[in-house]
């Protein structure tokens, strides 16, 4: 397809979504084909009319929440002051449109709209008189459209009267350059590559648009040389300015030096409204040893550039709750973290229901388990330790079969009519350059004998092309993965060379000269199809676009590595279907542990909503969550240092998901589950469809239950835990149920007090094989917690579930445990005996425990003493290290 066919199916695709998408109800695929051929002669678009029907389609079927905030009300503020004033939106107007004519439909435009409004409505108006300072902090989803939120924010503020914007786009040059590229089109108007200055974006749709000025440009941050030959001073523009910069020392000096130096009076610059958008906030949160990233210095800078301007606000972005400024002090020194703490609002995004996300990927029942593949041969080839420059002779087998998965993907997509879309599969094996070049290598040899192999074969009948064995593999993925994506193989063989005419490999990291540059493809009415091997650079904020294929295998869990590593989220409109992604097991189950929690935090903040809690108490109830000990400790711990943790578990559940291997210490456990249940717990043990179930129990004999149940491991700390905590709130809970959990035809019988095992074959043994870690550091089945409440209780829960729906379209209508445990209100202990555990040598009857808390007690804590020991049982002793990396900007 031509330049010009790609802007015409463009504007079909958006003539189709003005027309049809305010029906009620909302229009069958064939209604929309019967417009499309209506429509497309007058756009004029003469090709295949499947891609813009699926766009159509499912733009239409887009919903978006506007979100949810909590507020500082001892802060005098009105929220509401923009409402009172007459603005003129030109930039918003111009946003908005920009934003339909890429194919986004009109109540998603306006649901963006609405939430731009409520931030700016949080932040200060410009024009009111004095000095005054307002921080906010913006929660979104990895890749769910941050950057389209706060451009909105932008371009509203610069409607508004806020005449200086900064933002600040992560640590990398190749993020630098693709926000501004972002922004040249969503607000300036303008390329800013000066080889090539013409009106893009919302500048075409007026010939009088009023660029706002900007000090950077796609090639250059903002610099000494940029400040020293420009001379200019804020109110030498007449237009907003903006600056799109990196996350450094270096960057951030020069800014504030610019800024002191030629527009400051007395060291303050009184008469200029300033916005900072600091996206990734988290980014440069690495404890890293390189200077120009050091976290405490880099806030330390911002906090000066700030306290410059007598009128400012400071909106930090993140893809998490468990953001930085809450978890990770030791990256602020005592007057930044002061200075940039949200004290004033937390706004909590809503993702749109068609976002590919952590629920899809990893926690779904219905697609998990399709998308995620565990990568169980990479440490033969590229151990997950390893050293700059290792040998890397082969490549494992796994990641031979994910190229040719995503070969067929990507010949299943032009079958689709997709052929003009970018395509890519990412691959991030180690955190050293040289390594990534070698991989880059072999896999180079590798796809020129299959691009050989297919242009030979792809047009031979079955019979002949069987025999060639790269085709034979193709065929295989197809099997495989694909057979039931309503497409044939011999469909998919006959687009199988089309896959070869944009195919390119790339290595991505700070020190390559190779560019995963989109914009060139498109400008050449292409779509790239694109193998990108890389580390940090590539897994951190840079978007890689029409992400199909990722293959990871990488030994961190730290939090805030893993989360940015997770570049397959975000929006895959008619390749859903298609996507997979490759990590290790014990990645997996964080990846599910750690998305099943920062879900729980965004309920958590409609709940402090409710209550009318502040973004302090939020801070503090992040602060005290348990994952944090291992999101933050262990570079504290590595050294040697203990350290002391106040944490709270109000609301959450805590489970003995390591299990002992020891058949002996398992015995000891049911028979101590045998003598408990014989005296009914103080009470009586009441049949389920599921076991059995003591309403009321005295929350001394849960304890003393807890305290007498041998655990292993991490479960040790898990158990010491919930008993302070318990002892902590009894106060308040004097009493707690007990869930006897059974199968039944699995060895249960009430008469000998034994629980009916539950299958558990995914679980992992450790290296030692004293234990056992349960699939996604999870014991209990999804809805283990709706057994024995009553029939209110369960309305109740659903009505819970269905407000929680009704403002955010994405998430399910149906009740979770969260739900029950809000509406149980007390301590719940629940009780289980797993089998077969594990598949090589499983063990047969493993008791486990689980006891979740119930919401309201967020700032009552107990204090938890955690050591190099504990980091290393919790996180793996042989972690990557960020100090390892050499993917950095020089």
């Amino acid at each position: 397809m031509t330049d010009t066919g790609l802007d015409n199916e463009k504007r079909l695709i958006s003539a189709l979504i003005s027309v049809l998408a305010s029906r009620d109800p909302p229009p069958t695929n064939s209604e929309v084909e019967q417009t499309a051929r209506l429509l497309a002669p007058m756009i004029p678009f003469s090709g295949d009319l499947g891609n813009a029907i699926l766009q159509t389609t499912i733009a239409i079927d887009t919903r978006m929440g506007r979100g949810v905030s909590i507020v500082n009300n001892d802060a005098p503020h009105d929220d509401q002051w923009l409402h009172r004033r007459e603005i003129r939106w030109t930039y918003t107007d111009a946003y908005e449109a920009f934003l339909k004519q890429e194919g986004w439909a009109a109540p998603v435009v306006q649901s963006l709209s609405d939430t731009g409004g409520r931030i700016l409505g949080h932040l200060q108006d410009p024009l009111s008189e004095g000095s005054w300072d307002r921080r906010g902090l913006v929660i979104g989803h990895v890749q769910s459209g941050k950057t389209a939120n706060y451009m909105g924010v932008v371009a509203k503020a610069a409607d508004a009267g806020y005449k200086f914007i900064i933002v600040i786009a992560g640590i990398h040059n190749n993020l630098r350059k693709q926000t501004q590229e972002r922004i040249d089109e969503g607000f300036i108007g303008r390329s800013s590559d000066p080889e090539n200055r013409i009106s893009i974006g919302v500048g075409t749709f007026n010939q009088n648009y009023p660029h706002p000025a900007t000090l950077t440009n796609i090639n250059e941050d903002f610099n000494k040389i940029t400040a020293a030959k420009s001379g200019w001073k804020l109110n030498d523009f007449s237009k907003p300015i903006i600056l799109v910069i990196k996350k450094n020392v270096t960057t951030l000096k020069a800014l504030h030096k610019w800024l002191s130096d030629l527009n400051s009076q007395n060291g303050q610059i009184s008469d200029v409204p300033m916005l900072m958008i600091d996206d990734e906030a988290d980014n440069a949160s690495i404890n890293t040893n390189k200077p120009d990233l050091d976290p405490t210095k880099t806030n330390a800078w911002i906090r000066q550039i700030l306290s410059l301007f007598a009128k400012s606000c400071y909106v930090g972005y993140t893809a998490t709750p468990f953001a930085n400024i809450f978890i990770n002090p030791d990256a602020y020194d005592d007057d930044a973290r002061d200075e940039l703490f949200p004290r004033d609002f937390i706004y909590s995004l809503d993702a749109p229901n068609t976002y590919f996300g952590p629920d899809k990927v990893f926690l779904s029942d219905d697609t998990s388990s399709k998308i995620t593949k565990p990568i169980l041969d990479c440490e033969d080839y590229i151990p997950e330790s390893h050293k700059s420059g290792a040998a890397i002779l082969e490549l494992p087998p796994s990641l031979y079969g994910a190229i040719d998965q995503f070969i067929v993907a990507r010949a299943i997509r032009n079958h689709r009519g997709q052929e003009n879309k970018h395509c890519s599969m990412m691959i991030n094996v180690s955190r050293f350059v040289s390594v990534q070049k070698t991989v880059r290598d072999i896999i180079s040899v590798y796809e020129k004998k299959v691009r050989e192999a297919v242009k030979a074969n792809y047009a031979m009948p079955e019979t002949v092309s069987a025999g060639n064995v790269h085709m034979a593999a193709l065929r295989k993925a197809f099997d495989t993965e694909f057979s039931d994506c309503g497409v044939t193989w011999a469909e998919v063989k006959a687009k199988l060379n089309s896959v070869f005419d944009s195919l390119r490999l790339y290595v991505v990291n700070s020190k390559s000269d190779e560019s995963l540059d989109y914009k060139k493809y498109e400008r050449d009415g292409h779509g790239l199809t694109a193998i990108a091997v890389g580390g940090l650079s590539l897994s951190r904020g840079l978007t890689v676009e029409g992400l199909c294929i990722s293959y990871m295998y990488r030994n961190t869990r730290m939090y805030d590595t893993l989360m940015q590593m997770g570049r397959w989220f975000g929006y895959r409109p008619g390749y859903e279907d298609l996507c997979r992604v490759y990590l290790s097991p014990d990645s997996i189950d964080w990846y599910g542990h750690i998305a099943e929690k920062a879900e729980e935090l965004r309920q958590q903040i409609r709940r402090m909503r409710r209550d009318n809690l502040t973004p302090r108490q939020f801070g503090l109830y992040v602060e005290t969550h348990p994952d944090r000990l291992l999101i933050t400790a262990a570079n504290k711990m590595r050294a040697g240092t203990i350290v002391t943790f106040q944490q709270s578990y109000s609301g959450r559940l805590l489970e003995s998901y390591i299990v002992p291997a020891n058949s002996s210490i398992n015995a000891d456990n049911e028979s101590l589950i045998e003598e408990f249940w014989k005296n009914g717990f103080g009470g009586n043990a009441k049949a389920t469809n599921k076991g059995w179930w003591v309403e009321n129990a005295d929350i001394g004999v849960i304890e003393e239950f807890l305290a007498r149940f041998k655990t292993i491991g991490g479960s040790t700390d898990i158990k010491a835990g919930a008993l302070s905590y318990l002892r902590e709130t009894a106060d308040r809970h004097p009493k707690g149920d007990v869930l006897l959990i059974s199968v039944k035809g699995a060895g249960e019988s009430e008469l000998d007090f034994r629980l009916g095992a539950q299958e558990r074959s995914s679980a992992t043994k450790s290296p030692d094989e004293d234990s056992w870690r349960m699939s996604k550091n999870r014991v209990a089945s999804r809805g283990d917690e709706s057994i024995g409440l009553t029939s209110t209780q369960l309305d109740q829960a659903l009505k819970l579930a269905e407000e929680y729906h009704d403002k955010d379209p994405k998430r399910s209508s149906k009740p979770s445990d969260t739900h029950y445990r809000e509406v149980r209100d007390k301590p719940l202990l629940m009780i289980h005996v797993l089998g077969p555990v594990g598949l090589d040598n499983p063990a047969d009857r493993v008791p486990a425990f689980g006891i979740s808390f119930p919401f309201g007690d967020y700032l009552r804590t107990v204090e938890v003493v955690a050591n190099k020991v504990w980091v290393d049982l919790m996180q793996g002793a042989t972690s990557d290290s960020p100090d390892e990396e050499d993917d950095w900007d020089e």
